[in-house]
């Protein structure tokens, strides 16, 4: 279980509060207006910005101060992260080892992820030569080859078509049964909240609030979401 404590994070005049808890295969969307902390609420959890005050535990051990790579979470954000020079077996393979000095049995792994996702013969394209979809995809390898529990996500399909965006989610939605883990994604689209997640946390005025049913929540939002969402 995902647990904040009391959590907040200042950056000159703008401030952040968080206090939830998410169990472990929770499937959780984070919606707001814009320039609500979406995407800082989700670094903050990952450890890319320090809060002032509060704790992050994960099944009851304190992480608020452990390294981003020291956390049980795998962070996909909106550009996939993948380095144009390194084939994709290679962006693949550093979600096993940064410095690439992968085994037999780890370069196994990543070819298998390749071929779970849909691209079992392009180990050694690199990024430029993928199409918007398949550089998705490859970013879902690298998130099952770190086999953490729990995912974080920024709005990592928001750049795809609305079919190729259907057919992400539910490539996603695949995985997550697959591995057991859990979700946390960021997104300004109901209708990818409604698809995947069936809780949300809704930021808005300074404060993440805990996890709400999203059925609900949508079709009742309250007045920052109903201004945002139109």
């Amino acid at each position: 279980m995902l647990t904040v404590e009391d959590l907040t994070l200042r950056q000159g005049a703008f401030t952040l509060r968080a206090a939830f808890s998410i169990a472990t295969a929770d499937r959780v969307a984070v919606m707001g207006p814009s320039g609500a902390g979406k995407s800082t609420l989700l670094a903050l959890l990952a450890g890319f910005l320090d809060p002032v005050q509060g704790r992050v535990l994960w099944t009851g051990r304190e992480i608020t101060k452990a390294a981003p790579g020291d956390r049980p979470f795998a962070m996909l954000f909106q550009d996939n992260n993948m380095f144009p020079h390194l084939t994709l077996a290679q962006n693949v393979g550093l979600g096993i080892r940064p410095d690439l000095r992968l085994s037999a049995e780890q370069k196994a792994r990543v070819a298998q992820a390749l071929a779970r996702v849909g691209l079992p013969d392009m180990q050694a394209r690199k990024p430029a030569q993928l199409s918007g979809g398949q550089q998705s995809r490859a970013a879902l390898a690298r998130i099952l080859v770190m086999d953490r529990p729990l995912v974080l996500l920024d709005e990592p399909f928001a750049a795809l078509g609305p079919a190729l965006k259907v057919e992400m989610l539910d490539l996603l939605a695949e995985v997550l049964d697959e591995t057991g883990a859990g979700l946390l994604m960021v997104s300004h689209d109901p209708q990818d909240a409604r698809r995947i997640a069936p809780m949300t946390i809704l930021v808005a005025e300074g404060q993440a609030h805990a996890p709400a049913p999203t059925a609900e929540l949508l079709d009742n939002p309250p007045p920052a979401l109903r201004a945002y969402l139109g």
